[in-house]
C-alpha cells in the first residue's frame, strides 16, 4: 500500500519538475489530480481495502495529495515568473532608438485633378454643381437634342436599367436640369462619374470622370468660349500653352468643335504620345444648340450660350505624362506615391 502511493508521488514529482511551461504543468495536474487522475484512482481503490486499513490508506493518499499540490503551486509560481520575464524581454522597447516615420497618404491624382480644374473655373465665376449618376433617358438624350435613332443611344454604348432609366453616359444632362431650375444667366461646371460600355484597356474604362461646363446668357459668342478654354489650358498646363479648335459634331451644340493642346512631349514636331500629329485632343465644346434651349423653355432668339465637356482622366494623364489609364484605378502605391 505504501509502495503504490510512493510510486505515484515519485512520478508526480518527476512530471512537475520536467514541466517547462504552465500549459505542460496544467496537463500534469490533470493527469495526477483530475477526475481520472492517478491519485483519484487510488482513492477509489479504498473499497477493496480491508476496513481496518482504510483510515491509514486514506491518510497516505491525502498526504500525497497535499505534497503534490504544494509542488504544483510552487512550480506554477516559478514557471509564471519565468514566462513573464521572457515576455517582458521580448516586448522590451528601446526608447533611445529613432522613431519610424509613418507613411502619410496623398490626394489621388484624379481627385486633385478635379479640384484643380474646378478651382480654375470657379475663379472665372462658374458655380460647381453635381447631379445624379442614375439618369433618365430624357435628360441624358432627348433634352440634349439626341433623337432616338442617334448612335449614342445604342444599347452597346449605354448601361440601361430599364427602358427609360440608365447610368448617365455624360455629365451633360445637368445642362437641362440647371436651366430648368434657374433663369439666365447660368454659369456652372459639373464634375462627376459617367458610365459607358467600354472594354478596359490603356485608354478606355467603363467608369470614368467628366467635367461639364455651361454658360447661358445674352450675347454669348464662340469667341467667349475660345477665350475661356484657352485660359483654362494655360492655367492648368502652365505657361503660354498653345491650343487649337477643330470643327466637329455634337448633337447638343452648334457649331461644335474639339479643342487640342500642343503636345508637351515633342513641342508639336510629332511623337508616339500625340501619334505624330503634334497636337492632342482634350475636350469637346460648342455653342448650345437652339433645340436644347427650347427644351427648357429658353428663347434661342434672345439667349445664347456655350458648353464644353472634358474627360478628367485624359486631362490628368496629359499633365503628368501617364501613358496607361489603368494606373489611375489600380491603387498601386508605387505609382500613387509619385504625386
Amino acid at each position: 500500500m505504501n509502495d503504490r502511493v510512493e510510486t505515484v508521488v515519485k512520478r508526480a514529482l518527476s512530471a512537475i519538475e520536467n514541466a517547462r511551461t504552465t500549459a505542460a504543468l496544467e496537463e500534469a495536474r490533470v493527469r495526477l489530480l483530475g477526475r481520472k487522475g492517478e491519485l483519484t484512482l487510488l482513492m477509489r481503490q479504498m473499497r477493496s481495502i480491508d476496513p481496518e486499513n482504510r483510515p491509514r490508506f486514506g491518510a497516505l493518499v491525502n498526504s500525497a495529495r497535499e505534497r503534490i499540490e504544494k509542488e504544483l503551486d510552487e512550480r506554477a509560481m516559478a514557471l509564471d515568473a519565468a514566462e513573464k520575464a521572457e515576455r517582458l524581454e521580448s516586448e522590451k522597447i528601446d526608447v533611445t532608438a529613432p522613431g519610424r516615420m509613418p507613411r502619410i497618404g496623398k490626394i489621388h491624382p484624379l481627385t486633385q485633378g478635379i479640384r484643380d480644374i474646378t478651382e480654375i473655373f470657379v475663379e472665372m465665376g462658374f458655380k460647381v454643381v453635381e447631379g445624379p449618376e442614375v439618369e433618365t433617358d430624357y435628360y441624358n438624350f432627348e433634352a440634349l437634342n439626341t433623337p432616338e435613332y442617334h448612335p449614342a443611344r445604342d444599347v452597346q454604348d449605354t448601361f440601361y436599367i430599364n427602358e427609360s432609366v440608365l447610368l448617365r453616359t455624360q455629365t451633360s444632362p445637368m445642362q437641362a436640369r440647371e436651366m430648368e431650375k434657374r433663369k439666365p444667366p447660368v454659369k456652372v461646371v459639373v464634375p462627376g462619374k459617367v458610365y459607358r460600355r467600354d472594354q478596359v484597356d490603356a485608354t478606355h474604362s467603363p467608369v470614368f470622370h467628366q467635367i461639364e461646363g455651361l454658360l447661358v446668357d445674352r450675347d454669348v459668342t464662340f469667341t467667349d468660349l475660345k477665350g475661356t478654354l484657352a485660359m483654362f489650358a494655360r492655367r492648368f498646363y502652365g505657361g503660354e500653352r498653345e491650343v487649337r479648335f477643330r470643327p466637329h459634331y455634337f448633337p447638343f451644340t452648334e457649331p461644335s468643335a474639339e479643342m487640342d493642346i500642343l503636345c508637351a512631349i515633342c513641342g508639336g514636331t510629332g511623337c508616339r504620345v500625340c501619334k505624330q500629329e503634334g497636337w492632342i485632343e482634350v475636350l469637346g465644346c460648342g455653342l448650345v444648340h437652339p433645340n436644347v434651349l427650347r427644351a427648357v423653355g429658353y428663347d434661342p432668339d434672345e439667349l445664347t450660350g456655350y458648353a464644353f465637356g472634358m474627360g478628367v482622366e485624359r486631362i490628368v494623364m496629359l499633365k503628368y505624362g501617364i501613358d496607361d489609364l489603368r494606373l489611375l484605378f489600380e491603387n498601386d502605391l508605387r505609382f500613387l506615391s509619385q504625386f
